[in-house]
Order: C-alpha cells, then structure tokens, then sequence
C-alpha cells in the first residue's frame, strides 16, 4: 500500500444536503491512499453510502470538492470516471451470458475481440468461474452472482473499485467467504477499494482502515486493531465489537490515568481518553475479553464480585452476562479451556481488569 500522504483520493470540505437545510454529510476532509482498501462503516442514515454515491458521480456535493488521482471530477460524468461498481443487487444484464456481462464494459470502451476475450478469461479465472461463462445471470446461486459482478468490476482494470453493501443478500457462511475472496483479490491486483457496509465484523475482516460515520461525521479513521482496542468515543467503542459500558463521574486525574466514581458508588482506575476535567461525566469502556474471573490477588487494580446472572456456551468461549457495579448487563467471556474453573448461574465471583483496558471516554452514550 502507498503512504497514506500520496492521497490517490481526496474529498475536501464536502457537504451534502438533499433539501437545502439538513446536511447528510457535514465538512468531510478525507484521503484514500492508492492500493488501500478503505471501508466507511456506520448506521443506516450516517452518511456513508452518500459519500460513496458522490465519488461515483451519483450523487453531487453541495459544497465542497472531490478530487481523483489529482483531478477534480466534480463535473465528470460517471461513466468517464473509470470506476468499477460492485451493488448488493449485482445489477448484472440478466438477458446477457456472464461473459457477456464482462464484455459489455470492455466494448464500451472499444477494445479489440482478441483483447476483450483475453481479458473476459483472465477476469472470470480470477473469480473462480471460468467454466460458468455461457450460463446466465438467473442460472447462477447468489453467491456466483455475486462473483460475476465483482469480475464485471474489475475487468477493464480501473484504478479504483467501489462497493456498496456487496455482501448484504448472501447468507452468513457465503458472506464470509466472499470477504477472504474480495480481500485476497484486492492484495493481488493492488485496486484502490473504497466499501461501504453496517457489518462491523466485515469491515474489521477487510480493511487496511475503516472511517466510522455517525450523523454525518467520521468519528474515527484508524486500522482495525487501533479501532477496536483504542476506541476515541464512546460512539465507536459500542459500535465496533461488544463492549461493557459503565457511567459515572471523574474523581480524579493523573496523568494518563483517572478515577472515576461510578453511578453505584464503586470507584474505577482508568486510562483518560476522552475526559478532562475533575467533575465530568463519562462512560468507561470496557472489552468483555479484558475481564478477568477469579483473579490472581494483586494482578489489576480494579477488582469487584460480581454475581452471575447467565451462561451462554459459543463453542470458543463461554459468554457470561454478570450483575456487577450496578450494571445487570456485563459481559464476560470466558475461554473454553479445560483447565477453566466451572461457574454456575447465581454464583458469586470476582472478577478484575487493568486499567489500561478501561477507557474513559465522553458522556455521549450515556
């Protein structure tokens, strides 16, 4: 991947609003490295699907400026951008044989019958379907479907692809293995892949950085490990993976570190991310994996009994929702190893984490 400063795709102070008043997408400064895959993740309503209809040209900015590989392309049509286009419906020509659909690109843009076959092969090989080149669209599965429109894509090598909720229509097993599928087609042919998705595991299976969007606004632009383990709001921190939430007040700050009095009294060592001042709210954030049961005395500074409220057996690990700190909802999971002690519903435990997997963040969610 190129350095992150050679920005292959840039949006410059972008804003869009449909009726004038209400801005969709709100003061966007964003730039996509050539070779990257970027995914934009949020809600539905968040704004990243319109971002990504502006840069394809179905959409236009309000205000605010779009540029591609240095050119501005706010007054390019879309079929002059030279973009691939990947749907959740495959949009595929249901009349035309899959080679046909490959083809159709390749013949807009006049290249030769001896190049469009080379290139129709190279592109059906490249999705595992070359034996499926004369059958049509309705006499594929969905997930073949789907592979035919990431071929059609990338068949005239563009220098960029984009993706919008692809995977949303396949079923789970199918959706997971189209996401190694794109993700290995990406790190060989070295496309530049912009992917829009609510999934959050999808994104975090795929990406090189996810920009999370809520209201408009990128809330945080980071690689996935950075993201899920060093959340900046507390937005983010539950969207992106289970999370344990605790309210309280900041009592105390040193440094790098605080200590916050929770709603029930309980007072909790925490890293300071998102606070600043003696006084303030905040929700503490915390990874169910972080929490440790039964732990070795003097190992965490923050230690509680907690009582267990429910077991849930996931093969792995077993998820186990704990009363705990005035919460009724905490979550724990506990690896499933031999060696792991047997914990029954209704029993009283301790349980313990450091403070630097505790992250006190803004009051937002609370």
């Amino acid at each position: 991947m190129s350095q992150l400063n050679e920005a292959f795709v840039r949006f410059s102070n972008v804003q869009k609003s449909y009726d004038g008043e209400t801005l969709v997408v709100k003061n966007l400064n964003l730039d996509i490295a050539k070779g990257e895959f970027l995914t934009m993740l949020g809600p539905s309503g968040s704004g990243k699907t319109t971002c990504l209809m502006m840069l394809a040209g179905f959409e236009t900015p309000t205000s605010g400026d779009i540029r591609l590989n240095g050119r501005s392309i706010s007054n390019v049509a879309p079929h002059r951008r030279g973009i691939g286009m990947v749907f959740q419906n495959y949009a595929l020509f249901p009349h035309m044989t899959v080679a046909e659909n490959l083809a159709f690109p390749l013949e807009v843009r006049k290249l030769s019958k001896a190049e469009i076959q080379s290139k129709v092969k190279r592109a059906l090989d490249m999705v595992q379907l070359g034996h499926l080149g004369n059958r049509r669209p309705a006499q594929l599965s969905g997930g073949q479907q789907q592979r035919v429109a990431v071929a059609r894509a990338l068949v005239f090598d563009p220098d960029l692809v984009l993706m919008d909720e692809p995977l949303g229509a396949l079923d789970k097993n199918l959706r997971e293995q189209m996401q190694y599928e794109i993700k290995h087609i990406h790190e060989s042919l070295g496309v530049t892949v912009v992917y829009v998705t609510h999934d959050q595991s999808e994104a975090l299976t795929m990406s090189n950085r996810i920009a999370v969007f809520d209201d408009g606004v990128i809330q945080q632009l980071a690689p996935p490990p950075e993201l899920y383990e060093r959340p900046q709001n507390a937005f983010v921190a539950s969207f992106i993976g289970e999370n344990n939430r605790l309210l309280g007040q900041v009592e105390d700050i040193q440094d790098k570190t605080c200590r916050v009095r929770l709603d029930d009294g309980s007072l909790v060592s925490a890293l300071k991310v998102n606070v600043n001042a003696v006084g303030e709210r905040t929700t503490l954030s915390l990874r169910p994996e972080r929490v440790a049961v039964s732990p070795i005395e003097g190992d965490h500074p923050n230690v509680f009994e907690a009582r267990v409220e429910e077991l849930i057996y996931l093969g792995d690990h077993i998820r186990t929702r704990v009363s705990v700190c005035g919460n009724d909802d905490f979550i724990v999971k506990i690896p499933n190893a031999h060696a792991q002690a047997r914990i029954d519903r209704g029993e009283k435990v301790r349980i313990a984490w450091s403070t630097e997997d505790c992250r006190a963040l803004d009051a937002a969610a609370a």
